[in-house]
């Protein structure tokens, strides 16, 4: 029986292959000018994601399957890399590290195995850094989850919750320190930053990914203000018009709609 995984596949394969041949836009290409397209598809997706749109989902995963299938076109072209490398290159990698699965590792749950994981990364990479993984890039709040991730993989953590949170309070009692001593703004800065860091680590303890704990109050924070904002033009005015507390009552009836 055909596979129609395999089919489908094909298909976006010699397609890609006729409009790198033909099409004046895909033909001219190149690495460089599809990773900032490659950047918008991602956001794109993770939008669709936050938004628990399934279908958009679908949508986007193509797209962004289009650009793997881009690039390796484009790696054929130069002789450095084709689909057929690109994919035998992560099934080995699946491969190796997850040795529970295809060979006689035991473990007891997934904590055993991203640390296993980080291991055989270390193993494999020598004297690259644990940290090598994260990409300098990444936005702040994202990369001080995963290079927390990293390094708990070598058991670089707190041993419990509580001493996670007790963290998180010696910093805001340091933020404080340097807020009512008069702090130079360096200080209160770095403090400041050392209380969201903290944070991260606490949240890793309690199951939460701050990053999509961060964007689901920002989506809450735009609904609820923009309601606001329609409130006051419903009632023939504008926002600059009302004072706190008029906006504060408006927040909190947004509040009581589940905005």
């Amino acid at each position: 029986m055909d596979d129609n995984r395999l089919i489908a596949f094909k298909r976006l394969l010699d397609i890609m292959d006729r409009l790198r041949a033909e099409c004046p836009w895909d033909s001219t290409q190149t690495i460089d000018s599809l990773r900032h397209l490659t950047i918008e598809e991602t956001f794109e997706l993770s939008e669709a994601i936050l938004d628990g749109n399934l279908d958009e989902i679908r949508k986007e995963l193509g797209d962004l399957m289009l650009h793997i299938v881009f690039y390796s076109k484009i790696g054929s072209e130069k002789g450095a890399f084709d689909i057929t490398d690109v994919l035998n290159g992560i099934c080995e990698k699946l491969i190796i590290r997850h040795p529970h699965i295809f060979g006689d590792t035991k473990v007891a749950d997934a904590h055993e195995v991203s640390e296993n994981w980080e291991k055989i990364k270390i193993s494999r990479e020598g004297n690259r850094s644990v940290l090598a993984g994260v990409p300098n890039g990444l936005p702040s709040l994202l990369k001080a989850y995963r290079m927390m991730d990293k390094t708990s993989g070598v058991g670089f953590q707190w041993n419990s919750e509580s001493d996670s949170w007790k963290k998180v309070e010696e910093e805001i009692d340091e933020l404080r320190a340097e807020l009512s001593g008069n702090g130079s703004a360096e200080n209160i800065e770095a403090e400041y930053g050392d209380v969201l860091f903290a944070l991260v680590g606490y949240s890793r303890f309690i199951g939460v990914n701050p990053d999509k704990a961060l964007e689901r109050s920002n989506r809450k924070y735009r609904s609820r203000f923009m309601y606001i904002e329609d409130k006051a033009r419903e009632n023939g005015t504008s926002i600059k018009d009302l004072n706190l507390d008029e906006m504060m009552a408006l927040w909190n009836e947004a509040k009581s709609k589940g905005m």
